[in-house]
């Protein structure tokens, strides 16, 4: 399965919404800097923002990811990944930094069989039905 592991890169499709709030003075300090022209919008400030954060964490990130042995981009876990798994007579413990997804043909009863625990730091796409089986599993 390590071969379902790919690197994301920013794309409008492989993209999660946050909402933030920002004081009034900020909000104004970034339409200024649009104004002038040197964003395209607020979007476009708030990415190179935080892309620069992480890019200036970059090595303690790292390191992190390491330590926590964490699988880094998309993971993707289809319904015969997970019929091999239960085959085995094992179970998974998901950790992934980025994008986690159960395939939508999985059942709960499957999900709640072969996945033991699952830490996701991005996003988890599952059915709500698999969110709801795996509850007391995901932290």
């Amino acid at each position: 399965m390590a071969s379902n592991v790919h690197e994301l890169r920013s794309k409008a499709a492989d993209t999660e919404k946050i909402t933030i709030n920002l004081g009034y003075v900020d909000l104004g300090h970034i339409d200024l800097l649009v104004q002038e022209g040197f964003y395209s919008n607020r979007t476009d400030f708030i990415r190179t923002a935080i892309r620069n954060q992480l890019d200036r964490h970059n090595d303690a990130v790292r390191k992190s990811v390491e330590r926590h042995q964490l699988d880094l981009g998309l993971r993707h876990y289809s319904r015969q990944d997970l019929e091999a798994v239960q085959a085995a007579g094992e179970v998974l413990h998901i950790q992934v930094l980025g994008l986690a997804s159960i395939a939508n043909d999985v059942t709960p009863e499957l999900a709640r069989l072969t996945i033991a625990s699952l830490h996701v730091l991005g996003a988890l796409h599952a059915s709500p039905a698999v969110k709801e089986a795996l509850k007391d599993r995901i932290r």
